[in-house]
């Protein structure tokens, strides 16, 4: 027996877990959750035999402050701001399943922030996160030789914040120069910062030949509808698009990404943004029902339980900003998609009713027959699945405000917000400079008029007295041994990359 209470080794019967996390998928941009335009259509189709969740909540944004929620089902601050990522040999859903015999394997699509550096190869057999493979950089005009034109934008940057409202001239004269200076790659191809779905899905296939007789666990991180946003010119055509050429997906993007255009300039680029991510959310499913494919071909289709879910969503102007810094905790941010596959299963109808990511992992295991890790801080809701009974959720969201770039230990330390979110009402706290905002998500879905302080005074109080014994049951419960293994971990990490860039800069 092993500490999963569980018998080790193969179980042929055992179902296997293939797990599929899609960076910035919005809850509200799938087809089963009623996406108007034909983004999913397979995920569609597996829509009525699945468990769909009307409002599943991620325990953090953006990716760094969700994943210790959906791999080891912790909150993200639980072991203290300044811990990222995951602690050395902390129980997670994937170490609990390979000690019941599983086989293991994770294809990540070259995001930093859950790689080995954060603790994510834990549990793994086999970790690819495609950080080492060559991608080629967006093309940078050579400085070496500054023309005197390029002297003169310099000398005119210099002058930029006394020039008035000539600034806003200057700022457009310029962007527009250095979109003309700035060569052009000939294809999107060689725009796109991260491997496409269809690379990690083909690693995952060759991986599966070799293990699909035995229970396995698969984990896929695609980051298509990531910014910057470069689909595949496939799915442009899925979508029913006209080609684009790389200086226009290249000048949108630029366009978008411009720190010093208002909400309302923006706005004019938002539809063709919209394209250009909702392309890549039809490349991902494309290339899921290609992996549903093989496991059908392998006879094991029948024995995945699949889960599908985003990591955190992605803002398009609803509170005027953009991709998802964290900043606020709006829907558009923490509300992401949720399908369950379970094969032989009844789908049961799932009310309007918050479920926090945090619950996942211990409800899958608890689906193919395993008990969870005692550290877990979610439980299982496969009973309540099962029975098509109703629950009354709860779910908690936080991250460190304007910790955008946590590679630096300092950016960790900012204020916290943190959000407790019921089926109809939402309270958000900021806690430096101090406030909350009470929303009525019926009356008020897209979170616009917060409520007065006078208004409904029960509830304030109510989800007021849940963030605290929140924060209260975070500093009770943490664990000091991990919170001591997570700092040196990171400070060995630090002092290895800072050794490596010393010896770098003295080698000949």
């Amino acid at each position: 027996m092993n500490e999963t209470g569980q018998t080790a080794g193969p179980i042929r019967k055992q179902k296997s877990i293939v797990l599929v996390t899609v960076d910035c998928l919005r809850g509200d941009h799938v087809g089963f959750m009623g996406y108007p335009r034909p983004v999913t259509p397979f995920l569609d189709s597996l829509a009525g035999e699945s468990f769909v969740f009307p409002a599943a909540i991620v325990a953090g944004t953006p990716t760094f402050y969700s994943f210790p929620g959906i791999l080891a089902s912790r909150y993200p601050l639980a072991l203290g701001r300044d811990v990222l990522g995951l602690a050395p040999d902390e129980p997670t859903l994937a170490s609990t399943l390979r000690r019941a015999g599983y086989a293991t394997a994770a294809f990540i699509a070259a995001n930093p922030y859950i790689s080995s550096h954060f603790g994510y190869q834990q549990g793994f057999d086999l970790f690819r996160d495609f950080l080492d493979s060559e991608r080629v950089p967006p093309p940078s005009r050579n400085m070496s030789s500054p023309s005197w034109a390029s002297r003169l934008n310099r000398t005119l940057q210099r002058m930029r914040p006394g020039l008035g409202p000539l600034g806003l001239l200057y700022d457009e004269l310029y962007f527009r120069y250095g979109q003309r200076v700035t060569p052009v790659p000939g294809s999107i191809d060689a725009l796109r910062r991260y491997p496409a779905a269809d690379i990690l899905v083909e690693h995952a296939c060759i991986w599966l030949t070799t293990v699909c007789h035995n229970p396995f666990f698969l984990w896929l991180h695609l980051m298509d509808p990531h910014s910057p946003y470069y689909p595949r010119e496939a799915a442009l055509a899925h979508m029913g698009h006209r080609p684009l050429t790389p200086a226009r997906a290249r000048y949108l993007n630029d366009w978008w990404n411009r720190s010093n255009v208002g909400p309302r300039r923006l706005a004019h680029y938002r539809e063709e943004i919209l394209k250009l991510y909702t392309a890549g959310i039809r490349w991902v499913d494309a290339q899921l029902a290609r992996l549903a494919d093989v496991l059908r071909q392998a006879n094991v289709w029948d024995e995945c339980v699949l889960v599908v879910t985003g990591d955190h969503g992605e803002e398009f102007l609803e509170h005027g900003g953009r991709y998802h810094r964290p900043l606020r905790l709006t829907e558009e941010l923490i509300r992401v998609p949720l399908l369950l596959r379970v094969p032989r299963v009844r789908k049961q109808r799932i009310a309007d009713t918050p479920f926090s990511l945090l619950h996942l992992a211990p409800t899958l295991l608890d689906c193919v027959d395993l008990k969870a890790p005692a550290d877990f801080r979610g439980r299982s809701y496969w009973p309540q699945l099962q029975a098509g009974a109703k629950w009354d959720g709860v779910a908690i969201s936080e991250c460190v405000a304007g910790c955008n770039n946590p590679f630096r230990r300092e950016n960790r330390m900012g204020p916290r917000v943190l959000s407790v979110r019921e089926a109809r009402y939402k309270l958000v706290l900021h806690f430096e400079p101090k406030a909350e905002y009470l929303y009525d998500l019926i009356a008020d879905p897209s979170e616009q008029a917060p409520l007065a302080q006078e208004a409904q005074k029960a509830v304030r109080t109510r989800l007021l007295q849940i963030a605290r014994e929140h924060l209260l049951s975070s500093r009770m419960q943490r664990d000091p041994r991990k919170r001591v293994q997570a700092r040196l971990n990171s400070l060995r990490l630090e002092w290895t990359k800072s050794t490596k860039a010393s010896v770098a800069a003295f080698e000949p």
